[in-house]
């Protein structure tokens, strides 16, 4: 899982797998999901990301794992 902020595109890309995108669907403004040739969600990637989160440093990501239940 890798995940890649351009700033001059001002947006935000979640990719979730190595496979190539055979097709994207804008699922909400500025929401685009990439979708292998099996349907497969293989990346997301956010649009406008200074006015989703514009107090947001970029540069200070935090990742959180949630604890899985059992």
């Amino acid at each position: 899982m890798k995940l890649k902020v351009n700033q001059q595109a001002d947006a935000l890309y979640l990719s979730l797998s190595e496979a190539p995108s055979n097709r994207s669907e804008e699922v909400s403004p500025g929401i685009i999901v990439d979708y292998d040739d099996q349907g497969c969600v293989v990346g997301i990637e956010m649009l406008y990301l200074s006015k989703r989160a514009p107090q947001t440093d970029i540069r200070r990501l935090l990742f959180e794992s949630v604890p899985e239940v059992a």
